[in-house]
């Protein structure tokens, strides 16, 4: 035995014999073993030996019952996961903040926010190695109604909610306001907005000038030492001493999700306010389908699913909802390429994406993976679509659509007609 036989080497036919699913061996190749071993030399679980076959002869991830095998004739057991109770982190008698004034978006913490925090939180674990003494907590500062019900597993320490009518909507003079006051009773070591649309860019800003700071934008990468920034168009980072006030870009940092938190109220007597020369008139009503695709908040779309198409306008058009499509859609003349959504069309940012009628091809969840919350509706339970969704309704489309239509009328008390006129009036305007 010479000293290289031991060395385990590649089969280059193997592999590719394992890759074919039409070649006549590969059955008898894929099961010999889940592991495999990758061109680096490191061994791998094979994604081949994942899942299991569908009764349609497709090869589907079974991500909720454990990718285990079906049975001929047996139905798919979902695994009632147990409730796991996380450890409780506690605060006591804090001494120093960093506060985070999340967007939330729709009164919920958005998936950003959620990173925000996790990073408020790595940056406190990084003070506290220099200095022992420091107690320092995560304190979320939240405007307006709040819809969010777990503050405590996003990583909130303290809680500041400031939800009087002052501050719903368009109200940055109230909000910059109040923050000021916060900086003046708490001396917070770090401010954290996120660096979006929804406000929290501009609310950190008019704090810079207010404080005199000069805030870090389009930040990634966060130490309690040096900050990175990305610069032209995302092209160019820029390395600098972090500041007290950060603009924080999405994946920023890790969402909580090994620890549940006191979320506790921090103590905090509002001033009175000073004179505001912004008045909030509310929004303006706009033809929902002049959005363009990429920059709606909520898409009805529809797939090879639909046969009813003037339903599916009707009910878009009293939902409010910007009309998308997949490609099958498109491509039978259904509906207009610049509706098309995915990797091929467009790719979508939406906080709600409604696929009505789709299964859920690699292309369109590609398009989709930004959306907030997915709702599907398809007859198929064992769709891709559906797996995906944040929720699922499993009944024929047609019959779902009739039943928004009519809420969606019950609930504005309008009818078709008087919303199409009202959406003509505010096209033209």
């Amino acid at each position: 035995m010479t000293e290289h036989e031991d060395i385990l080497r590649r089969d280059p036919r193997a592999e590719w014999i394992a890759r074919n699913r039409l070649h006549p061996l590969h059955q008898a190749m894929t099961q010999v073993s889940v592991v495999v071993r990758g061109p680096s030399g490191l061994v791998r679980k094979s994604p081949h030996q994942v899942g299991f076959i569908g009764p349609n002869g497709i090869k589907r991830i079974d991500r909720l019952a454990g990718n285990g095998q079906m049975t001929a004739g047996a139905t798919r057991r979902r695994s009632t996961a147990q409730e796991v109770v996380l450890p409780l982190h506690q605060v006591m008698e804090p001494n120093a903040y960093i506060m985070v004034v999340p967007d939330m978006a729709g009164g919920r913490l958005t998936a950003q926010d959620k990173d925000i925090l996790g990073l408020a939180h790595e940056l406190a674990k990084q003070r506290q190695a220099f200095d022992a003494d420091e107690r320092l907590a995560v304190v979320a500062v939240c405007f307006g109604e709040s819809k969010e019900a777990q503050f405590d597993e996003a990583g909130v320490d303290r809680l500041v909610h400031l939800s009087a009518a002052e501050y719903e909507g368009f109200a940055p003079e109230q909000r910059l306001q109040a923050l000021l006051q916060l900086d003046v009773s708490y001396q917070p070591t770090h401010w954290l907005f996120p660096d979006s649309v929804h406000g929290g860019t501009d609310l950190a800003c008019r704090l810079a000038v207010k404080l005199g700071e000069r805030p870090a934008a389009q930040a990634w990468q966060v130490s309690i030492d040096t900050t990175i920034c990305r610069a032209a168009s995302g092209s160019q980072d820029i390395q600098r001493d972090t500041p007290r006030i950060l603009m924080l870009l999405e994946e920023c940092g890790q969402a909580i999700d090994e620890t549940r938190h006191e979320v506790l109220p921090l103590p905090f007597e509002l001033a009175s306010s000073e004179a505001v020369y912004l008045e909030d008139k509310g929004l303006i009503a706009v033809d929902p389908n002049a959005v363009p695709l990429a920059e709606a908040e909520f898409i009805l779309s529809a797939g090879n699913g639909i046969h009813n198409w003037q339903q599916f306008h009707d009910c878009a058009t009293l939902l409010g909802a910007t009309e998308g499509a997949s490609r099958v859609a498109v491509d039978d003349g259904f509906m207009p390429r610049m509706r098309q959504v995915g990797a091929s069309g467009t790719w979508v940012t939406a906080q709600v994406y409604m696929a009505v009628g789709i299964s859920g091809a690699i292309q369109h969840m590609q398009g989709i993976g930004q959306c907030d919350k997915i709702v599907a509706i398809n007859t198929d339970a064992g769709c891709d679509m559906v797996k995906r969704a944040d929720l699922a309704v499993i009944a024929d489309s047609e019959a779902i659509l009739a039943e928004l239509c009519r809420l969606a009328q019950q609930h504005t008390g309008k009818t078709l007609e008087q919303n199409e006129v009202t959406s003509e009036v505010s096209h033209v305007a």
